[in-house]
């Protein structure tokens, strides 16, 4: 495909994958069967650790663009994460079978992931904008990448009764954003560059305090502390690893 020029169906196609690629962290699942309370926990820190992990990659890949606007769109997805909890707090939620609290907690985890893909669809079409080559290279980066944030929503849903063919349709479901915005970023990539940083602050705002607010608490509340600093700080740690593998 060398040499011939980029179109908006390229653009969309190669964002497309990257929303499927999400789809993929909710395979382990197929093999685990007889989820306990502990386990519960325990994938609670997982998904915990997993956020904190990417939330401070897309922090410091925003603050390449602009310090100011990343850290503005920090305290923006701040400000949105603690107005959308206390507008579900009380609110009667269903997210498919899920019920009462445990589709509060799934709802919030989907809609932060859905709000990060917004920044990562602008990314794909920007670097598109910069050439097919760069393109390409984000776009793959990126799917990888979406494996692990599926594997953090799976965490979630999967104890909590969701299927894990349910699991991918939402972990797909919340990589939407990024064939939709990468088109019209790629079309207008000087208009939507400078509002980069904003949004990969903003979903590093919330997806730290969804896991610092609501993910750990769950965590300590099913399985003991030792277990849960284990698993999260091995989740950190693998993550952390992982976005230096695929981005270098």
């Amino acid at each position: 495909m060398e040499g011939l020029p980029i179109t908006p169906w390229t653009v969309f196609l190669y964002a497309l994958l990257t929303a499927v690629a999400t789809g993929l962290g909710a395979l382990p699942f197929l093999f685990t069967r007889g989820i306990t309370p502990r386990h519960l926990g325990l994938a609670n820190a997982a998904a915990a650790g997993l956020m904190v992990a990417a939330s401070f990659g897309l922090i410091y890949e925003g603050v390449n663009y602009s310090l100011g606007r990343t850290l503005v769109g920090v305290g923006l997805g701040l400000l949105f994460i603690l107005l959308a909890h206390r507008y579900l707090e009380g609110r009667e939620v269903n997210l498919g079978d899920l019920k009462g609290l445990d589709a509060r907690k799934a709802l919030m985890m989907v809609g932060i992931m859905t709000l990060h893909s917004f920044a990562e669809g602008v990314g794909v079409g920007v670097a598109f904008g910069g050439g097919e080559a760069l393109g390409v290279f984000i776009s793959l980066a990126i799917a990888v990448h979406n494996i692990p944030e599926g594997l953090a929503i799976s965490l979630v849903l999967v104890p909590r009764g969701v299927s894990v063919l349910g699991a991918a349709f939402w972990s797909v479901f919340s990589s939407l954003p990024q064939p939709l915005m990468a088109v019209p970023a790629y079309l207008f990539v000087e208009t939507f560059q400078p509002f980069l940083p904003v949004g990969l602050g903003l979903a590093a705002g919330a997806m730290i305090w969804m896991a610092a607010a609501e993910l750990l608490p769950d965590a300590l509340k099913e399985a003991e502390a030792e277990g849960v600093a284990t698993v999260l700080t091995l989740s950190v740690a693998l993550m952390v690893a992982f976005q230096i593998l695929i981005g270098g």
